[in-house]
């Protein structure tokens, strides 16, 4: 790996710990504590959340007829993210042990806790809780396909990727021949399922 990629992977972690400091100062200012993955707030700011609930007669009246006409549409989409999640957990539950990939945790994907907040309205809940599923699904088969990836063809690409995944800065130079020949049974092994390592 060359000093300017470990380089940008100091920084990568370095901006996951600023979001880990920023996610906890949102926690003071907005006055929750999470404990045990469950959000908690005060009865008093409960009431106060409480009071910046629209009803959902008024949450209807206030939206445009397009938003109306397309809900149907975003809400097909709930099938094939059911599907995808069940079929790509089937798929790494039989073929990571074969090929010895550590197995990616799919409940650290699904973070659906909004429709907790309380000056959300009954519909507002419902989507919050769709969008929170379905950017989990993806979040997680991202990780499960990155892993499939690193195993099976871990070349980076000639052109730049927009959004490459997190594993994508382990892969070989696009026509580095003879590292990808030498390292590919190394990164494999670093794939396998450990305890010590964090999957």
């Amino acid at each position: 790996m060359t000093s300017s990629v470990e380089r940008l992977i100091e920084r990568l972690r370095e901006a996951e710990e600023d979001l880990t400091r920023e996610a906890d100062a949102q926690q003071k200012q907005w006055q929750y504590r999470v404990r045990r993955g469950r959000v908690w707030f005060d009865e008093e700011v409960r009431r106060a959340h409480r009071a910046f609930k629209q009803s959902i007669p008024a949450f209807i009246w206030e939206s445009s007829v397009a938003s109306l006409l397309t809900a149907p549409v975003i809400y097909s989409l709930l099938l094939p993210f059911m599907v995808l999640d069940v079929w790509v957990t089937l798929y790494q539950w039989v073929c990571f042990p074969i090929y010895g990939i550590a197995r990616v945790p799919r409940r650290r994907y699904f973070v659906i806790d909004r429709h907790k907040l309380a000056y959300l309205n009954g519909i507002e809940k419902i989507n919050c809780v769709y969008c929170g599923y379905a950017n989990g699904v993806i979040a997680y088969v991202r990780e499960v396909a990155a892993r499939t990836e690193e195993y099976w063809c871990p070349i980076k690409h000639a052109r730049a990727v927009p959004t490459p995944h997190t594993r994508y800065h382990l892969f070989f130079d696009y026509g580095d021949a003879k590292a990808y020949r030498q390292e590919l049974p190394k990164l494999r092994r670093a794939l396998r399922p450990s305890r010590k390592r964090k999957q």
